[in-house]
């Protein structure tokens, strides 16, 4: 086995050798296909190999530190990372490669200085911002909060800074913010584990912060931002819903009557594309079927898999909707308070 294998990367490196300049693609793809597979040794062959004909190219030189850096050979990655950020051209997928060997090693100084870099550099990038956060995060500096709010300002249609913004909001006293970021993150990144855990932390939202008091708007006196004022004075009308408890059905009654009183009286004033979103559902007939995808399954499996099926159309109705569209925030739409 180990013959046949180093027979095979011999025959490997003797093809990539002749091979032409302009198979250059063909090379990177091949090499991509060994970093699909985890195969990074020989991903590592390809490249190398295609950068001694194309010394300068830039996609080659990101993929070869990526192979490095996913194997685990982080003082190659780092090389490689610090020539790459080093680049005139360099851009933003550099400098996120680079803050992720640098975090790798734990050298959150050089991994500090790198993002103030990145960020002149690219200012208004939605990615540098969230990751940027995630490292002071890491190293208990909560100004980690401005960062994936100015995410969230210059770059909207980005999810990472709503992802970070509403676990960061979870764990303080805010009853606003937590739930708008958390459902708009859900909303543009619905899979994998992040959307379901958030899904669950919605719902819990709603029980242990924005129901919890009787009196909701205790508290908001000093909330600096006239968006999420209105937003408790909105929700507060709805309150005596919660006598019966936050459910499924409890929270799609508080959600529909929040709306119709949101675009009654601030609608105009805040336009808001997840409410937007949450009225076009309503005149469509799916804002049940939205609001039990989204509680739902945190709620009681059993009943959610229930309702599926006993709402069968309603649900492939929404079902086909949701997948047909792509949710995003435009820009000009923030009030966070500054």
């Amino acid at each position: 086995m180990k013959k046949f294998l180093s027979f095979s990367i011999i025959a490997l490196s003797a093809l990539v050798a002749t091979a032409q300049p302009g198979d250059i693609k063909t090379l990177q793809e091949t090499a991509r296909t060994f970093m699909r597979s985890g195969d990074f040794d020989n991903a590592i062959i390809v490249l190398t190999r295609a950068l001694q004909q194309d010394a300068k190219n830039l996609e080659l030189q990101k993929d070869l530190v990526m192979s490095y850096y996913l194997k685990r050979d982080y003082t190659k990655a780092l090389e490689g990372a610090e020539k790459l950020i080093d680049r005139d051209d360099a851009d933003v997928v550099c400098y996120q490669i680079a803050g992720n060997v640098y975090k790798a090693l734990e050298e959150s100084k050089d991994c500090d200085k790198m993002y103030k870099k990145a960020l002149k550099k690219f200012p208004n990038s939605g990615p540098l911002y969230s990751e940027y956060g995630e490292l002071l995060w890491a190293i208990k500096d909560f100004s980690a909060i401005q960062y994936w709010e100015k995410g969230i300002k210059l770059d909207p249609a980005y999810g990472g800074n709503y992802y970070n913004a509403a676990m960061y909001y979870f764990y303080t006293k805010d009853k606003v913010w937590s739930l708008i970021y958390g459902e708009i993150f859900v909303n543009m990144e619905s899979l994998g584990e992040r959307g379901a855990a958030m899904k669950e932390l919605l719902l819990q939202g709603y029980k242990e912060k924005l129901f919890a008091e009787a009196d909701m708007m205790a508290g908001e006196e000093k909330n600096k931002s006239d968006f999420a004022k209105s937003f408790m004075t909105s929700m507060s009308k709805q309150s005596s819903l919660a006598n019966k408890g936050i459910t499924t059905e409890v929270l799609i009654m508080i959600r529909t009557r929040f709306i119709l009183d949101w675009y009654t009286n601030y609608g105009a004033r805040f336009p808001f594309r997840l409410f937007d979103y949450h009225r076009q559902l309503l005149s469509e007939g799916m804002f049940d079927a939205y609001n039990q995808w989204l509680f739902g399954p945190s709620e009681n499996l059993a009943a959610y898999d229930n309702w599926t099926k006993t709402h069968a159309a309603e649900y492939n109705s929404f079902n086909t909707f949701q997948r047909s569209r792509v949710f995003r925030m435009p820009a000009g739409q923030y009030y966070q308070a500054n």
